[in-house]
């Protein structure tokens, strides 16, 4: 099996997604990244995807996964399984940092999201509501 290459990092405000496996890589099966959430972190609105499932498993911290209205406290070694269609949100409501691997099969959603939310974010004065969400429908993912 051949290595893949370090880490790609996406940067989103505070957020920070450190992608072990993205499209770019020609798996399309699965995109993998590693969520860095600073305590009280702006995140993205809550959401669903049209095409894929989420796993997150906790590595770091404590990360609030909200699926279908129920607060999940993910910690070091918890899984939540987001299926597709199922309206989800993330939040580091704790003290200290929150990380957690993420995993979103089949990859449709990839770093190129990503990337293109760091730039609508990272303009000056507020983000432009209607550009992101724009974004997030071309990506497959529908906002609540």
């Amino acid at each position: 099996m051949e290595a893949l290459p370090r880490p790609r990092t996406v940067r989103i405000g505070t957020l920070e997604l450190h992608f072990h496996v993205d499209e770019t890589d020609g798996a399309g099966d699965v995109v993998m990244f590693e969520f860095v959430v600073p305590e009280k972190a702006r995140v993205p609105v809550p959401h669903f995807h049209e095409a894929c499932d989420e796993i997150v498993y906790g590595l770091e911290g404590t990360m609030t996964t909200t699926l279908d209205g129920v607060a999940h406290q993910v910690r070091q070694g918890d899984v939540v399984f987001v299926p597709r269609g199922r309206v989800h949100h993330h939040a580091n409501l704790h003290e200290g940092t929150a990380r957690a691997m993420i995993v979103i099969a089949p990859g449709t959603i990839g770093r190129r999201y990503f990337e293109e939310m760091a730039e609508i974010v990272s303009r000056p004065g507020p983000p432009d509501a209607a550009q992101m969400k724009a974004v997030m429908l071309r990506h497959g993912l529908v906002p609540a």
